[in-house]
């Protein structure tokens, strides 16, 4: 396996560890604190932060340096954590398909798809740094 494929992925495996650790902190933490909708709204910038600075410490390396290469990688980026979502939704929480569309879905106060298009700004937006 190449350097570069290794470097990727590695990326993704924090990415998700990252962001599976900060969805429990906002499940036990945040949400019986000040409530679901506060949380996922706060969650969005705190989720967001987090991802840039995991893409801002992992991404130099990989070496996206066109347009091209950067909004590919995060368009693979964005691919695996929505995958990396739907699979453990479904697996580990056992959830049905309408609730996990619903994540996706801004108008019922999720903005997880958002996060994700976000994602695929970010090795972009390091490089540029």
């Amino acid at each position: 396996m190449s350097d570069e494929i290794v470097r990727i992925v590695s990326l993704c495996i924090v990415l998700a560890g990252v962001e599976t650790l900060h969805g429990i902190v906002r499940a036990a933490v945040l949400v019986p604190r000040i409530g679901k909708r506060k949380a996922l709204k706060l969650s969005i910038v705190t989720g967001s932060i987090l991802a840039f600075a995991v893409c801002y410490c992992l991404v130099p390396p990989i070496g996206p340096h066109t347009l091209k290469e950067q909004l590919g990688l995060g368009l693979i980026l964005a691919l695996f954590m929505a995958t990396f979502d739907i699979v453990l939704s479904k697996t580990l929480l056992r959830r049905n398909w309408g609730r996990i569309l619903d994540d996706f879905n801004p108008a019922t106060g999720n903005y997880l798809l958002y996060g994700l298009l976000l994602l695929v700004c970010y090795p972009y937006l390091v490089m540029k740094l």
